[in-house]
């Protein structure tokens, strides 16, 4: 449809409306990181876990709505993150981040978070023996988990 676009004369009414076009399935098309938190915790039935969990505990709301708002204000994350993790690997690196006082790490946890960082962050980041480097990649999945 750009290309066609590109083709055409910006003065005719059929340019204009093309445009109008594209820039609102554009518009329709961007999702925030949050937003795409709230679909998979929906569609997983997370939310409604939540929700379970909330009325246990004796509080009124869960907080989910107060998470999606801190994210959307986050530049960080609407900035810097390609794609949402997998369920999967949000779950492991939340039990990977559990373990209080992390030292070490592993040479299979550690091709295991690069696979994540790599995939999340649309990076080509390799295993490596420099700590910080690896404290640098550990770091960053550690505040998209928090956030």
């Amino acid at each position: 449809m750009e290309e066609y676009a590109k083709g055409l004369d910006k003065r005719t009414k059929e340019y204009k409306e093309l445009q109008e076009k594209i820039a609102k399935k554009k518009e329709e098309s961007v999702e925030s990181v949050a937003d795409v938190i709230e679909a998979v915790a929906k569609k997983t039935g997370l939310d409604k876990v939540a929700e379970v969990v909330a009325d246990v505990a004796g509080k009124e709301d869960c907080g989910c709505e107060e998470r999606k708002l801190r994210v959307k204000k986050n530049p960080r994350l609407s900035f810097f993150i390609a794609e949402c993790p997998t369920e999967e690997d949000f779950n492991w690196l939340k039990d990977f981040f559990a373990v209080n006082g992390r030292v070490r790490v592993t040479k299979q946890e550690q091709k295991e978070l690069v696979r994540i960082y790599n995939y999340v962050f649309k990076a080509k980041k390799r295993t490596s023996s420099c700590s910080s480097c690896v404290k640098g990649v550990m770091k960053r999945l550690k505040r998209m988990i928090n956030a």
